[in-house]
């Protein structure tokens, strides 16, 4: 996997994750590579929780979907995790 796949993942996610929020600049990515599996750690504010999880988890599900999807090309596999605090 080139770096430019992993750090288009990222941004993926980021730009999705901005797209959804009201504060966009308290969205934070952190991103933990593993042998065959890389975690995506998406953090945002309290009040925007639920609208990247969504109704019955369907908004969350959306964008794992979104990340598999580019995972499958590289032959990857990629675990979304919401931070809520």
């Amino acid at each position: 996997m080139s770096i430019a796949a992993a750090a288009s993942m990222r941004e993926l996610i980021e730009y999705v994750a901005k797209s959804l929020v009201d504060n966009a600049e308290k969205v934070e990515i952190n991103e933990i590579n593993g042998a065959q599996t890389n975690v995506i750690e998406l953090k945002v504010a309290k009040e925007d929780v639920g609208k990247i999880i969504g109704k019955s988890g369907r908004t969350a599900d959306a964008i794992r979907t979104i990340l598999n999807c580019g995972a499958a090309k590289m032959n990857k596999r990629y675990i979304l995790h919401i931070i809520d605090e």
